[in-house]
């Protein structure tokens, strides 16, 4: 598989690597998570529940690293492609490593570079539900309202101007 970032679209290169993706059930049981654990979005997205998960396990025990605020590159490398990035350079020293990230408000919303799920030289895969919002908080935040407004509540939203 011949894949070269620097010339060809975000979604080319998803289009050729998410046939060969591994099954979120799968990397589930490779950091040892149970099926309670997990709360699978599709076969290859699932969130962690955390409340089963620390009732087996106890105390956590893993370090934590929050990438935030950071301003992006002139090709669009930011917080996704240093979280990325950070994961790799970890997994290649051999720590079990895991990321978390999620998908962008200012991409979808502004209509800014990329997929706004790692416009860099590294993005996050399966592309089509990060980039759609189907995993974002704005999102649901979106249909909260909308359905706040089209079946009311014990006080009724006002429709938008």
């Amino acid at each position: 598989m011949n894949i070269d970032p620097t010339k060809m679209k975000d979604w080319q290169i998803a289009e050729a690597l998410e046939p060969t993706l591994k099954p979120i059930s799968r990397i589930a049981e490779e950091f040892g998570l149970e099926g309670g654990e997990v709360i699978p979005m599709g076969d290859y997205v699932a969130k962690v529940d955390p409340v089963p998960l620390f009732a087996r396990i106890g105390e956590c025990r893993a370090k934590y690293v929050d990438v935030t605020a950071i301003n992006p590159t002139p090709f669009g490398e930011g917080k996704t492609t240093t979280t990325l990035g950070l994961v790799q350079g970890l997994g290649a020293i051999g720590k079990r490593v895991s990321g978390a990230i999620r998908q962008p408000s200012s991409g979808p919303t502004f209509n800014l570079k990329g997929s706004a799920a790692g416009g860099g030289l590294a993005q996050c895969l399966p592309l089509a539900p990060f980039s759609l919002g189907l995993t974002g908080d704005i999102d649901c935040v979106t249909n909260a309202t909308l359905h706040l407004w089209a079946f009311g509540s014990t006080r009724r939203a006002q429709r938008p101007s």
